[in-house]
């Protein structure tokens, strides 16, 4: 009779997994959530290329801003510009910084690349 009892309880579900209520509907709404990105072509876009040293302790780092594109083409484009320049850098806000002083280099490099650059700032 104990056989009997193991088989009925390994035949129902897992409460946890069951929705009773639900007020607002499906509770995985990644997907709404995600905010689309337009895609623009590179002559489309209008980038702004600056050096800074507000916030990082007196080191320069060049900004480049303006992108509308999606994060992994970012990273990607990020990456070769890197590589242009020799040093290194990051993707933050949808801009990328990179290590010292390279406006003239990356406006040059951007313009090979399709986009519309422009130094900002003195």
């Amino acid at each position: 009779m104990s056989s009997s009892k193991g088989k009925a309880s390994s035949s129902k579900t897992p409460a946890q997994n069951r929705v009773i209520y639900s007020e607002f509907g499906n509770t995985d709404n990644s997907d709404a959530l995600e905010r689309p990105v337009p895609e623009l072509p590179p002559n489309q876009q209008n980038l702004k290329v600056q050096a800074s040293r507000k916030g990082r302790k007196g080191k320069t780092v060049t900004v480049i801003s303006g992108f509308q594109v999606k994060p992994d083409t970012l990273e990607a484009l990020a990456k070769q510009l890197k590589a242009q320049c020799g040093t290194g850098g990051t993707v933050k806000e949808n801009a990328i910084e990179i290590q010292g002083d390279h406006t003239q280099k990356l406006v040059q490099v951007l313009a090979t690349l399709g986009y519309k650059a422009k130094i900002s700032g003195g």
